[in-house]
């Protein structure tokens, strides 16, 4: 049996679960709970300790015991297979490790956290950063890295900014990651798009797009693709800087799931012209902790001061609390001990993911055979739908991505589906496949009925 403490901290952690207390209100003292349930105030003491470990209240000297928060709800109902939330499995992130760093960074960081500090990003928190990127084959210098508020920022950035070689326009693989999509919409820039698929694209079109288009940079996701799942080869990434170079293109590289690559030959587009040609963008997001909004990104020096400048306009300087917490982790090496956890976790989901996909899917479909990575991507059989087929998979609570949103106008296509592996259970992954190939088979059917 549970100390009788334990039992008290467990019952109050349950109404603010159920939400019979609310964030903000107080609790009993110690001498009133201590009355009300026959015990010692040092059970109490010792029950208000627990929770204020798992931050779930806080005291104020002379006043009392406070509720923190409200306890999140699950977003989901019990039993969703979940394929369509992108972010990094909850059971992995480090939080008690990196609240650890936290506490430490708000005393050894203290000034820099309530002034404006360097737009860059902090000094040692960068000098710590190359020294973490050399581990995925990118060597550049201190003064390259810029912090930034998560990936995203530095790709609406680089859209909206004009480079050195004075061309407009943007080349992205169709499909892509939506979030640069969005970028483009709002900032209204041409974009052209280039099919890419488990096969690579075509470099002859490529060069053909380089040389015609006015390219200003050419946006890729260089290992485990969003949303295919998809790697180039290293002869590939080489080809296409040479082809760059030749006609002035920028190549702007999200490697974002980079740190999962486990072939240790496997080497980024930087690799192959650390120059400046390759602007190499690395996010803690997906690998690590989603909210903490901390990415980098490598730029040439020619292009620092407009980024910085745009970077201004945006938010002048990226969280130094999170930047602070952060320099910690990786100085402490924990982060190189959660990677190495992490990339067996994932690398053993997505072997789940594909053989599911061999066992279950029925004729006429195909889907994508990624190394590792978070996602792979089925197309379904001629004349069905991608959207159709998530809005009826919904309803029996397996959601997944029509990835509608991930491709441009003109290469808009209803039939590719995104899977994400990352955030469902081990066991639920053969269930859920088969309910999608069930689902494929009863909506083709309905489809041949009524044509007939």
């Amino acid at each position: 049996m549970s100390p009788k403490y334990m039992m008290l901290a467990e019952k109050i952690k349950q109404q603010i679960i159920n939400g019979d207390a609310d964030a903000g209100q107080k609790l009993p003292s110690i001498r009133q709970m201590a009355e009300t349930l026959s015990c010692s105030k040092n059970t109490v003491i010792k029950a208000y300790s627990e929770l204020e470990k798992e931050h779930l209240i806080f005291s104020i000297p002379q006043s009392g015991y406070y509720i923190v928060r409200d306890f999140k709800r699950p977003r989901n109902p019990p039993g969703t297979v979940d394929f369509l939330s992108a972010g990094p499995d909850k059971h992995l992130l480090p939080y008690i490790e990196f609240q650890h760093c936290l506490n430490q960074a708000i005393e050894v960081y203290k000034e820099e956290i309530f002034t404006y500090t360097d737009q860059q990003g902090l000094y040692s928190l960068r000098t710590e950063i190359v020294k973490n990127l050399q581990h995925s084959q990118v060597f550049t210098e201190t003064d390259r890295v810029v912090i930034v508020s998560g990936s995203q920022q530095a790709l609406h950035l680089l859209t909206a900014f004009p480079f050195p070689n004075n061309k407009k326009n943007i080349l992205i693989e169709q499909p892509t990651y939506f979030g640069m999509i969005e970028s483009l919409k709002i900032h209204q820039v041409t974009a052209c798009g280039i099919e890419v698929s488990m096969n690579g694209i075509d470099l002859e079109l490529l060069e053909w797009m380089f040389k015609n288009n006015d390219i200003k940079f050419f946006y890729v996701i260089p290992r485990f693709h969003n949303p295919l799942g998809h790697s180039y080869t290293n002869s590939e990434k080489k080809k296409i800087v040479e082809l760059a170079n030749k006609y002035d293109v920028y190549i702007v590289e999200d490697d974002f799931l980079g740190e999962l690559e486990r072939d240790k030959k496997a080497d980024p587009f930087f690799a192959f012209d650390p120059s400046g040609r390759v602007i190499y963008i690395q996010s803690f997001s997906k690998v690590f902790l989603p909210g903490l909004r901390i990415a980098s990104a490598v730029l040439p020096d020619k292009m620092m001061k407009t980024f910085l400048r745009y970077k201004f306009s945006t938010d002048f300087n990226s969280p130094v609390l999170s930047q602070g917490a952060l320099d910690i982790y990786l100085k402490s090496g924990m982060y190189h001990s959660h990677l190495k956890k992490i990339k067996d976790v994932y690398f053993n989901k997505m072997n789940r993911l594909k053989s599911a996909c061999e066992q279950y899917l029925p004729e006429g479909t195909s889907y994508t055979k990624p190394d590792s990575g978070f996602y792979l991507s089925i197309c379904l059989p001629h004349h069905l739908s991608a959207r159709k087929l998530a809005l009826h998979l919904a309803e029996q609570q397996i959601l997944l991505d029509d990835t509608s949103r991930m491709f441009l106008p003109d290469f808009n296509k209803d039939r590719l589906i995104r899977l994400c592996s990352s955030q469902v259970q081990d066991h639920q992954i053969a269930y859920g496949l088969e309910k999608i190939a069930q689902a494929i088979s009863e909506l083709d059917h309905k489809r041949r009925m009524q044509t007939q």
